[in-house]
């Protein structure tokens, strides 16, 4: 690929998801020496954006954000398509695969309330606001005295309804406050032992046509490979148990002292019981390994246990 060339980067319209769009834009640039003007942005409105009144698991799940950028991928109006890793499905339409993944940011859940300094701090019956049944479920495992409530919206929407009183606290990602410059709302930073993440939370994923070698290679300089393996185990983690938005499943491997080490949880609805699994070993195992762990959650786990 040549400077003159021209890569369209597709991407949702949302601030967060923009600013993915745009780091991807500026590494590329950083890495090639490219003028900015040769990797245009082609927004794209997804289903998942104009669904606000319900959650995404009673409306199809995670393939929501996907589904539009996907199809302009296939039809070539744009050569890449900019993603939350943890927004892909399992399985990606054929023709479509992942080249990879930007280096992960803080995986960490932050709690933000106007009034209270952390979970353990809430008074019974206060109200949390969250879209994701992941972290519904763990705020009940922790707090099964505590109201919780559907909290839809980008970022921003999401803080302005905790401003205006509608929730009492909210829980969202680190890596999403990071990018948008708004680390100054965070009240307390959840520890990961407390608060797993999502599968992929603080990745930026990469898709492109599986066939396109030249986008593939444009790429390569700027993608990462310790992030690559930890998502390798995190998503075979989740595909064994058939994960989605409608499943509250956790999960999150790193590199500890050269070996790659994945801890999975799944709850019930109401946080009343979890699952955990931990496997250890060579990065270059990330597949096994994930895979493992799903297999043992999913052997586990009682006939109904994801039922509310």
């Amino acid at each position: 690929m040549t400077s003159s060339s021209t890569l369209v980067i597709g991407t949702r319209g949302s601030p967060l998801a923009l600013a993915q769009a745009h780091e991807t834009q500026d590494r590329l640039v950083a890495a090639h020496g490219w003028r900015v003007e040769t990797l245009p942005l082609s927004i794209i409105k997804t289903t998942g954006d104009a669904i606000q009144d319900r959650p995404l698991s009673e409306a199809g799940g995670k393939g929501l954000f996907t589904k539009e950028l996907d199809i302009a991928l296939l039809e070539g109006s744009i050569d890449l398509a900019v993603h939350s890793a943890k927004d892909l499905p399992t399985t990606l339409p054929e023709g479509i695969a992942i080249a990879g993944f930007l280096p992960r940011e803080d995986v960490r859940d932050a709690f933000i309330s106007h009034r209270y300094r952390s979970l353990a701090d809430l008074p019974p019956g206060a109200v949390v606001g969250s879209a994701s049944l992941r972290r519904q479920a763990q705020v009940r495992r922790l707090r099964p005295d505590l109201k919780v409530t559907l909290l839809r919206g980008n970022v921003q929407t999401r803080l302005a309804k905790l401003e205006r009183g509608e929730v009492d606290a909210t829980l969202l990602a680190m890596a999403g406050l990071r990018r948008l410059g708004l680390t100054d709302h965070v009240t307390t930073i959840l520890d990961t032992d407390d608060f797993l993440p999502a599968v992929g939370q603080g990745a930026i994923a990469i898709a492109i046509r599986a066939e396109d070698e030249r986008v593939r290679e444009a790429l390569r300089p700027i993608l990462d490979a310790a992030t690559a393996q930890a998502l390798a185990a995190e998503r075979a983690f989740l595909t064994i148990l058939d994960g989605s938005c409608r499943t509250p499943i956790a999960g999150h491997a790193r590199l500890v002292g050269g070996a790659l080490e994945i801890r999975g949880l799944v709850l019930r609805p109401d946080g009343s019981e979890c699952l955990e699994a931990v496997r250890r070993g060579a990065p270059d195992d990330a597949v096994a390994l994930g895979r493992e762990a799903g297999t043992e959650l999913r052997t586990r786990m009682p006939a109904g246990f994801l039922d509310i």
